[in-house]
Order: C-alpha cells, then structure tokens, then sequence
C-alpha cells in the first residue's frame, strides 16, 4: 500500500481519482477550501506547509488549476496570467516543493486537458498553459533524482462537465471522470515516466 496525495480531491476528476487510488493505497485529500487537509497551490509556502504536516509520501497526484476562457482580442495580461500563475505554476510549485518528500521511486502526477492538443474558441489560455504543462513533464522526467517519476494526464472534456462547458466543445465526445481517473492510477502505479497518457482522444 502506498501513500498518495490528491490535490484536488474535492473536485470532479479528483474525487474519482481519489476513489480509484483508494481500493489498495492509504489516499490523502487536499482541497483549496475544504478537504481532510488545505492548501494553496499558487503559494510554494503553502504548499512546502502541506508537505511538512503530512510528511514523506510515495505519490503525488494534482487534479486543480484555474484557466481564463474568453477572446483572445478582448484578452487582458492580467486575465491571461490566471491559467499561468494556478493551472501551470500551481501545479509546478507541487513538484518544486514536494519532491523532497517524495520517497525513493515515488511518482508525480499532474493535469493538463485536450484543447493542448485541440484548440478551442476563447481557449488561448488553456492551450498555452496545457501544452507548457507536457513541456515541464518531459523536462522534469530526465532530473528528478532516486528513480522519481512524473507524468502528465490530458483528458478530453469529463461528461460531469458538459453542463458547463458543453457549448466550448461542441463535437468532442466527453469521458467519465471515473474513466480518466485510471490514467491517473496508470501513473501512480505504473513504471512509466515523461509521459502524456491522453484519455478519450
């Protein structure tokens, strides 16, 4: 049984990681506002906070990460940052952070999504920040030290989330979130590393 950290566990496609990881691995849940334990992943402080509290760990899994949605033409910096400083550099301060406690051939595990592969209207941002995501992944691959491993889940959009971002992907079929969810178990229990696992595409 491993010791594995979701970040992002009280969202959609975090709490079907959560469940699929559960079946054999002691599993620990971080949310942003709510969740056995907290953190802010815009913040390394936080995050090296969380770290310390919870000690050496054998995965780390991040399923979180604002993205701003809109016309390029009306885009501001301010607006573009926000993929930037949460989804990429959130995610990235987990690693920067956390692989210190990260036990000797541990793994992480992070998110990106379709539109890196497939663009969408308004979607600049998360095509940008997705695609920055697989870049940070093949990089870390060759440097993380003591057999530490680091992949990269790119789901297409989740059925739960049609609701919401049904008229951006007009076309594309939706996968489950429990779906997804075993490209992430792939990563955590797998030998692979620097890999993209793309789900539903």
């Amino acid at each position: 049984m491993k010791k594995i950290v979701v970040i992002g566990a009280t969202g959609t496609l975090g709490q079907a990681v959560v469940t699929a990881l559960k079946a054999r691995h002691q599993v620990i849940e971080v949310g942003a506002t709510r969740g056995q334990y907290r953190a802010d992943i815009t913040d390394v402080a936080s995050v090296e906070k969380l770290f310390g509290e919870i000690g050496n760990v054998d995965g780390v899994v991040t399923t979180t990460g604002k993205l701003h949605f809109g016309p390029l033409t009306e885009m501001t910096a301010d607006q573009f940052w926000v993929g930037l400083r949460d989804k990429l550099m959130g995610q990235i301060n987990v690693v920067l952070a956390a692989q210190r406690f990260v036990n000797d051939g541990g793994s992480f595990t992070l998110t990106s999504g379709i539109v890196g592969d497939e663009p969408i209207r308004d979607g600049a941002n998360a095509t940008t920040v997705n695609l920055a995501l697989e870049g940070f992944v093949r990089g870390a691959a060759i440097e993380l030290p003591r057999g530490i491993r680091i992949n990269l889940v790119s789901p297409t959009v989740l059925e739960e989330s049609m609701e919401s971002y049904g008229p951006y992907f007009r076309g594309f079929e939706p996968v489950s979130a429990a779906k997804s969810a075993m490209a992430f178990v792939r990563s955590v229990e797998g030998a692979q590393t620097g890999r993209v696992y793309r789900v539903g595409y």
